[in-house]
């Protein structure tokens, strides 16, 4: 019997690509491909005849730091410092040109060649090897070269801080001719997983978010592989193939000498590493002594009570006196996880946000210790460093209305918004004020030209008319009193200069919806959180007239993010805090229990801030706003 034919119109089923497969082979497509392009993109060093190195141990100026096990000839020194010359580098790591697979890859997902260089708050990268550094920025950094070679580990380290002293001056080279020697089987794929954990953290990076994240990721190729047919083999495939087509074939500019094992054992050994890296991530990570008396330290201060960490209660409004209070949000310490409750409460008459009671002098050090320095100080410079984008809106505020010659940034902490400002206004001097330590450091690495430290009222008469543009950026709402700041700012200004200020909006509706867990309330440091409103009738008061106000262009997108991350250190606090007791092991796994389990929560938190911070750019409605302020001619 014939059969009949397919109805007009209808063919063969149409292919269907299981998502989850299609999502795997889009992100590592995208991988592999952005790999091999920011390879392309990293310069090759040329390498002189041998003869026209012979007899040079060193390039005048220059330091080649290298590895234990690495050894650089002549001709390759030479030709570093040749590159570094004609591009106006001060630092120059080099990959050698057998750098190991995975190592590769690491670093090409950490950095985009092409942008590496301009910008100036980016993460110092590198393959850990080697780096050529003029002497001029290794005296500034105060770099210890005494001992024997130092480990990889160091090495990667070292790249981090001498880009902090060269910001916008250091860029990555491969080596053709230098060989990672000995050195090579401690690469990023190598079995040590306490090395791996060690070189992570040397990178300013999570060593065990990261072995999480891969073995989740490990566990999902496995699970296409296995059950979406030839679509999730592909996808298996492609992993396993990444290593040679990112880095094999014929044009480049690296040969791993470990390429083809890296290839073939692709699977076993990452496996083996996120599993080695997580057991030596879970680990304490003190450092002996300086934890011990941290913790002393905080035994003592707690001994005494915590009365004295908040002044009295105050029945009436610090802004205009009104006694209509009411409770905004009651929260613990949620950023550190310190002992104590802090309330801020909204004035019926202006609107005003304060803390009430607010913290005593001594509360202000005990809660703000090992936040911004000490034992949080890299943290916070991590935080800092990613605001790259709205450091330059700020910077860019200024454009329409004057170029700026001098600028005083007010509460700069470790100078990160001078650093990037620099981008946009290379001809400007920019002076930093702060209370930590941070601005000694911004100092020394030349991110301000003069640093002070202090209370910004106590320099007022000492600065007076001194600056074009004095800014304080998220600085108002942690000082005890705004108006004495303000005057201050109206003081040090000169006669028609600027002043620019941004605040967290108390009026955003995310306040609301988001409760005690929205990340401005950022207790217990905040003392005051100023509605546009009066702020615009203080400037007034002191002669501003406003020029330009922002408010989506100011919004910084971490509402939801913030209060998963708020939520779970509510749930599941640092184990390794020392004004805290040390947990038993039981403690501990329930810590990491609870943060793995928060993951999934930030990765949804992070589309729902994206999505909202799109919608806050085009509504003009944040979770912050900006002015920009011209005081009248004197």
């Amino acid at each position: 019997m014939t059969p009949s034919p397919l109805p007009p119109g209808r063919g063969r089923p149409p292919v269907r690509i299981p998502w989850t497969s299609a999502a795997v082979l889009t992100v590592l497509g995208a991988g592999t491909v952005r790999a091999a392009r920011r390879l392309r993109a990293v310069p090759v060093l040329p390498l002189p005849p041998a003869g026209a190195a012979a007899g040079v141990p060193r390039a005048s100026g220059w330091r080649l730091l290298t590895a234990r096990g690495v050894e650089a000839d002549a001709a390759t020194l030479l030709a570093a410092c040749a590159h570094a010359d004609r591009e106006g580098l001060a630092v120059l790591d080099l990959m050698p040109g057998d750098l190991g697979a995975e190592r590769a890859l690491g670093l090409l997902r950490l950095v985009d060649p092409a942008r590496y260089r301009e910008d100036r708050l980016g993460e110092g990268r590198g393959a850990g090897y080697a780096v050529l550094v003029a002497d001029g920025v290794l005296a500034r950094a105060g770099v210890d070269l005494d001992g024997p070679p130092p480990e990889p580990v160091r090495l990667l380290e070292l790249t981090r801080l001498l880009k902090e002293y060269a910001p916008g001056a250091t860029g990555l080279a491969i080596a053709p001719g230098l060989s990672c020697g000995r050195a090579a089987a401690e690469g990023a794929g190598g079995a040590d997983g306490v090395v791996r954990a060690a070189e992570l953290r040397a990178q300013g990076l999570p060593p065990g978010a990261l072995a999480a994240a891969q073995l989740a990721g490990l566990a999902l190729l496995a699970g296409v592989a296995v059950r979406q047919g030839r679509w999730g083999a592909a996808a298996a495939g492609l992993y396993w193939l990444q290593p040679y087509l990112a880095l094999g074939g014929p044009g480049s500019p690296l040969r791993p000498a470990d390429l083809a094992a890296a290839t073939a054992a692709r699977p076993v050994r990452s496996l083996a590493t996120a599993l080695r890296t997580a057991a030596a991530a879970a680990r304490p990570t003190g450092t002996g002594g300086a934890e011990a008396a941290r913790a002393e330290a905080y035994r003592a201060d707690l001994a005494a009570g915590t009365e004295r960490f908040l002044e009295p209660r105050r029945p009436d409004c610090p802004w205009c006196g009104s006694r209509e209070l009411t409770v905004r949000v009651r929260v613990p310490d949620l950023l550190q996880g310190k002992p104590g409750r802090f309330t801020l409460e909204q004035c019926g008459g202006c609107g005003h946000v304060f803390q009430n009671p607010r913290l005593s002098p001594e509360g202000l050090e005990f809660y703000y210790r090992d936040f911004y320095d000490g034992r949080g100080g890299e943290g916070a410079g991590t935080v800092f460093g990613r605001l790259g984008a709205a450091y330059r809106g700020r910077a860019e505020m200024l454009r329409p209305y004057t170029a700026p010659g001098s600028w005083l940034d007010v509460g700069t902490g470790h100078g990160h918004f001078c650093n990037a400002a620099r981008a946009v206004w290379p001809d400007t001097r920019f002076d930093g004020l702060d209370m930590g330590d941070g601005i000694r450091g911004a100092e020394r690495r030349g991110w301000v030209e003069t640093g002070y430290q202090g209370q910004f009222p106590e320099f007022a008469a000492k600065l007076a008319g001194q600056y074009e543009v004095v800014s304080m950026y998220h600085y108002l709402e942690h000082t005890r009193d705004p108006f004495a700041e303000l005057d201050a700012a109206a003081t040090v200004v000169a006669p028609g200069g600027y002043l620019a200020i941004e605040l967290p909006d108390p009026e955003s509706r995310m306040a609301r919806l988001l409760g005690p867990a929205w990340l401005p309330w950022f207790q217990p440091q905040h003392q005051h959180l100023i509605p546009v409103g009066n702020l615009r009738e203080a400037l007034a008061d002191r002669g501003f007239t406003v020029l330009a106000e922002e408010h989506g262009p100011a919004h910084q997108g971490n509402d939801f993010v913030g209060a998963v991350a708020l939520t779970t250190t509510r749930l599941a606090p640092d184990p390794d805090r020392p004004w805290a007791p040390a947990p038993g092991p039981g403690g501990r796994a329930l810590a990491r229990a609870v943060r793995a389990a928060a993951l999934p929560s930030l990765v949804g938190a992070a589309v729902l801030d994206a999505v909202r911070s799109a919608a806050a750019r085009r509504t003009d409605g944040g979770n912050a706003y900006r002015i920009l302020a011209r005081q009248a001619s004197r």
